[in-house]
């Protein structure tokens, strides 16, 4: 199993709360919550039984119907198993818990019971389907499972250099113009794979390219079959399948129209709100009236949607038809991209973003001329004032945007950051940074 961040986090649920709370972990299909979950158990309990529901035995699915009566439903949980649980030694995991709500509600008596832990994994879990009718629980402790971000993915791949990117940037000086590219052509690997495990293992595996894109787009069909199964009308799965073309629109905000073909109704908005609640996107609010708490002036109808992987996002962005197309791989890898494909850096900066913990927001505001917009890519909220980031594929240059944000926000801004692929500098108090080092200066404004 790869090394995880969310194994740790798992821990801390243990030792503070497994005997109050079922650990709920909820992510995306394919992220690795099982792998984690298990590896978890195996290695912190005496013993586990994991009923995946996805595919459950007869035998095992009959015990549930004792759930009322908890020694007989244990007694028969271990027989159908043929494992043995230990009262604080042992752990129940239930995988795929969104195919067994009834077991879901049960969490609240299984856990007040206090003999064993329990730990449920899930994705679409909080879709209408997998709700209707239940008492959703409150004794789950959320822990949420992304695709593997830019560290897990070097841990992964044997290079030790994460921390040696660290000490780069803590030094606040250039890196130098040969190990700055060979750094971002290393960033740019990533952006290619992505950080979900099953292509990150045909990568370490040394799978080429073609091999690596089509488990990506088994995962890609895996999720527009779970979208037809929740909207059989495909609007679902075409709201999911747009994000690539209008954020190359290069337009403030998405459009569910211009996904759907027709007109947006309140049904279609039911159907959005699944796609955000299915975990494959991320959503960042336009935020009207900028200040430290930027989620109070945050829009509900001005937003932009990015995949929670990069790397499905690369995948979708150039398999518009079904064979790979190397040749514009090799262009990413090699940093010979067209320039209009800036929103592929965007991708991975808002992946690098909600990894730290952060939620998403940007700001955009009609020029003088009344036609035009500026648009600053994100925000951030840190020493009580606001931190404006512009992330840029190649010309920086050019920043409009956030020159005109700091101007006019002047005694809100605490720092500016242009991110884009050159070498750390500043023009005034525009700080430039590469944008592997997203993540330091993250950690940095949340300590203040």
């Amino acid at each position: 199993m790869f090394k995880r961040k969310v194994y740790d986090s798992l821990a801390e649920w243990k030792e503070k709360y497994s005997r109050n709370y079922a650990a709920m972990l909820e992510g995306a299909r394919r992220v690795g919550k099982s792998t984690v979950a298990e590896e978890f158990a195996r290695n912190n309990y005496r013993s586990y039984i994991k009923i995946d529901f996805a595919n459950v035995e007869k035998e095992i699915l009959e015990a549930f119907d004792d759930i009322v009566s908890l020694d007989i439903f244990f007694l028969r949980l271990q027989t159908a198993t043929g494992i043995t649980l230990y009262p604080g030694e042992s752990v129940i995991i239930f995988d795929e818990i969104q195919k067994a709500p009834r077991v879901r509600q049960a969490i609240k008596y299984l856990v007040a019971d206090g003999r064993y832990s329990y730990i449920e994994t899930g994705s679409l879990i909080s879709i209408k389907q997998n709700v209707k009718d239940i008492v959703i629980p409150s004794e789950e402790y959320f822990i949420q499972v992304y695709p593997m971000d830019y560290e897990e993915f070097l841990w992964a791949t044997g290079k030790d250099t994460y921390h040696v990117l660290h000490q780069l940037y803590e030094t606040n000086k250039p890196v130098g113009d040969a190990l700055n590219r060979k750094l971002m052509r290393d960033l740019r690997i990533y952006m290619a794979v992505g950080g979900m495990p099953q292509a990150v293992e045909a990568y370490v595996e040394g799978k080429n390219l073609v091999e690596i894109d089509r488990v990506k787009r088994t995962i890609l069909k895996l999720y527009e079959e779970d979208f037809y199964k929740i909207d059989p009308s495909g609007r679902l799965s075409k709201m999911f399948l747009s994000i690539p073309s209008q954020l190359a629109a290069n337009k403030n905000r998405y459009v569910i129209s211009n996904a759907t073909g027709k007109r947006t109704t309140s049904r279609d908005k039911e159907i959005f709100s699944e796609l955000l609640d299915s975990k494959t996107v991320l959503i960042s609010y336009n935020v009207e009236n900028p200040d430290v708490s930027l989620g109070a002036t945050a829009s509900d109808e001005s937003y932009k949607l990015y995949l929670s992987d990069t790397g499905l996002f690369t995948t979708m962005l150039f398999n518009s038809v079904d064979k790979t197309n190397t040749k514009i791989y090799s262009k990413l890898l090699s940093d010979k991209l067209d320039a209009n494909l800036g929103y592929l850096y965007e991708n991975v900066a808002a992946q690098m973003i909600v990894a730290t913990g952060n939620r998403l927001f940007y700001h955009t505001w009609k020029k003088d001329d009344g036609v035009h917009f500026y648009e600053v890519d994100f925000l951030i909220a840190s020493n009580a004032k606001i931190v404006p980031m512009e992330i840029k594929s190649s010309n920086v240059n050019t920043h409009k945007s956030i020159s005109a944000f700091c101007l006019k926000y002047s005694k809100k801004v605490y720092r500016q950051y242009l991110f884009s692929q050159k070498d750390v500098g500043h023009r005034e108090q525009l700080i430039y940074k590469p944008i592997y080092m997203i993540p330091f200066v993250l950690k940095e404004l949340s300590e203040g």
